[in-house]
C-alpha cells in the first residue's frame, strides 16, 4: 500500500464512509486520540476513525484500502512498539466498541475489542468472577488477548486465549467472520497469539471463572542474590493458584515503605493467590520468611482490587527488551543485582528494573502448537527495563539492558508479543518460531494476501 500523509486524506470522504467519529489533525479533540501510553513510541497519523460497530470497522478497512492508507489499529494504545500509531495513514481506534454482557449461568462473557481490562475485571467481579488478562487495567483486552495474555490467574485457568470460546473477526477485504475452534478454526488459531496479522478482531467470548475473593496485592522484600532467587524458585514450585510478578528494582517513595528503604533494592511483588482461603496462609508463609518484609499487603481482597485505575496523564518513556529464562538462580540474580545498581548512576535514568513472571501450571499444559502462542513450556518470562526522563536518553541505555537480558536468558529462545519493542526480523521470528511462523504466514496469505495489516510484529504472508 502507499504511503500518505494527513493533506492527501479525504477527510470529508472518511465520515461520508463510516458511522463512527472520523477526527482529523484539526479538531479539538486531535491530540487527545493520537495519544499513546508509551509516549516515546507515538507516530503522526493522518486520521483516527472510531468505529461503532463491526461493519463500520469494515467500513473503515474499506476506505483505507481504497484510499492506499497504511492502517493501525488500537484498543487501548498500550503497544510498546506504538503499532497504535502510523505516519500519515488511518488508525481505527475501538473505543467505542466497549460493550459487555455477562451470562452468570453460562460462566461466558461477551465483550467488544474495545473495552479495558479494568473495565471488564470490575464488572465481573460483581459477581464473584473473572477471566484472566495481564495486571494493568487501562490495557485494552484486543491486544492484550491476541497477543496471548499472561497474568495473575494464568497459572490457575491458563492464558486469556485459552479461556476464548469464540470471536468475531473482520479480516482485510472487510469480510466479518464468526469464529471459533469448529468454524474457520484457522482464523480461531491465528488469533490466539498472532496479534493482528490476520485482521482486527472486534468481540470476543470468554470463559468465566468463580474468583469470589483473592488473597494479595503487595509484598515488597529486601532484594539480594539470595532473597531474589529464593523468591523465584518458591513461586515456580507453589500451587497454580499463586500468580505473581516480581520486579526488581529501588524502592519508590511510597507512604507504606519506609524511610530508610527508600530508593533501596527490593523485590517488589504483586500475588495474588485465588484458592482456598483457609490455605493462603500457608502458601503466602514461606515467601513472607525469605527476609523480614519491608512492606507486606497481603490481604483478603476482590480480584479486581489488582487492576486500580492509571495515575492520570503517566506516560513513560523507556527502553526494555524481553524474553524466557528456564531457571533464575544466585549468579544470575547477583547479575541482575549489579546491573541494576550500576544503572542507577547513568545520567536520565529514573528507574531500572527486573520483572520476573514464573509461568507454567495451567499455560504448560496446553499444547505448544494449540495455538499460536508457542512458547508454553517456557518456566520464566523476564523484562528488563529503564525508564529515563527524556526520549533523547534513550539511547544510552540500550545496551546495557540487551546485555542484561541475553545473560538471563542464557540461551533461551522466544519472546513475549506483548512486551516486545523491537519488531525487526529476527524478534518476530523469536516470537513466532518455526512452524508456528510458517502456519501463521500461511494463514496470513489466505486473509490477507496485501498485508493490510502490517502495522504489528509482522508476518508477511506466505510467499512474500
Amino acid at each position: 500500500m502507499q504511503s500518505a500523509t494527513h493533506t492527501t486524506i479525504d477527510i470529508d470522504a472518511a465520515r461520508n464512509a463510516v458511522r463512527g467519529t472520523v477526527i482529523g489533525p484539526g479538531d479539538p479533540a486531535w491530540t487527545d486520540t493520537t495519544k499513546i501510553f508509551y509516549e516515546f513510541a507515538a507516530q503522526p497519523s493522518g486520521l483516527v476513525v472510531q468505529p461503532c460497530d463491526a461493519e463500520d470497522v469494515a467500513a473503515a478497512i474499506r476506505f483505507a484500502r481504497d484510499a492506499g492508507l497504511p492502517v493501525a489499529v488500537r484498543s487501548g494504545g498500550h503497544s510498546v512498539s506504538g503499532h497504535g500509531t502510523v505516519t500519515g495513514g488511518l488508525v481505527i481506534d475501538l473505543c467505542r466498541l466497549d460493550s459487555l454482557d455477562i451470562d452468570v449461568a453460562a460462566r461466558t462473557a461477551t465483550a467488544g475489542a474495545g473495552i479495558t481490562a479494568g473495565e471488564y475485571t470490575t464488572e465481573a467481579g460483581k459477581h464473584g468472577l473473572a477471566t484472566g488478562f495481564g495486571d494493568t487495567g487501562s490495557v485494552g483486552i484486543g491486544g492484550l488477548t491476541t497477543g496471548g495474555g499472561v497474568g495473575f490467574l494464568s497459572r490457575k485457568h491458563g492464558l486469556t486465549i485459552d479461556n476464548l470460546v469464540s470471536a468475531q473477526v473482520v479480516t482485510a477485504d472487510g469480510t466479518i467472520h464468526e469464529v471459533d475452534a469448529e468454524h474457520e478454526p484457522d482464523l480461531f488459531w491465528a488469533i490466539r497469539g498472532g496479534g493482528g496479522n490476520v485482521g482486527i478482531v472486534t468481540r470476543f467470548t470468554f470463559r468465566l471463572h468463580e474468583v469470589p475473593q483473592i488473597v494479595g496485592g503487595m509484598l515488597i522484600l529486601p532484594a539480594t542474590a539470595d532473597t531474589v532467587a529464593e523468591f523465584v524458585r518458591l513461586a515456580l514450585e507453589a500451587p497454580d493458584d499463586l500468580g505473581t510478578i516480581a520486579a526488581v528494582m529501588s524502592a519508590p517513595p511510597m507512604p507504606f515503605i519506609p524511610e530508610a528503604a527508600r530508593g533501596q533494592v527490593v523485590i517488589f511483588a504483586l500475588m495474588a493467590y485465588a484458592g482456598a482461603p483457609e490455605d493462603a496462609a500457608g502458601v503466602l508463609a514461606p515467601f513472607r520468611a525469605i527476609a523480614t518484609p519491608v512492606a507486606d499487603l497481603l490481604a483478603p481482597m476482590p480480584y479486581s482490587g489488582l487492576f486500580p485505575p492509571d495515575e492520570s496523564g503517566f506516560r513513560p518513556i523507556a527502553t526494555s527488551v524481553t524474553g524466557f529464562a528456564t531457571g533464575f538462580g544466585r549468579d544470575i540474580a547477583q547479575t541482575a543485582l549489579d546491573a541494576l545498581s550500576e544503572a542507577r548512576t547513568r545520567p536520565g535514568v529514573q528507574m531500572a528494573v527486573v520483572q520476573l513472571r514464573p509461568l507454567g501450571g495451567a499455560i504448560s499444559r496446553v499444547a505448544p502448537d494449540a495455538t499460536a502462542f508457542a512458547h508454553r513450556d517456557r518456566p520464566i518470562m523476564f523484562n528488563v527495563a529503564a525508564m529515563v526522563g527524556d526520549v533523547a536518553e534513550l539511547e544510552g541505555q540500550r545496551g546495557w539492558v540487551a546485555e542484561l537480558a541475553a545473560a538471563i536468558a542464557d540461551g533461551t529462545p522466544g519472546a513475549y508479543v506483548g512486551f516486545s519493542m523491537a519488531d525487526d526480523e529476527e524478534q518476530v521470528h523469536a516470537i513466532y518460531p518455526g512452524a508456528t511462523y510458517a502456519r501463521l504466514a500461511a494463514i496470513k496469505c489466505r486473509y490477507d494476501p496485501e498485508n493490510i495489516f502490517h502495522r504489528n510484529h509482522n508476518v508477511p504472508p506466505a510467499g512474500d
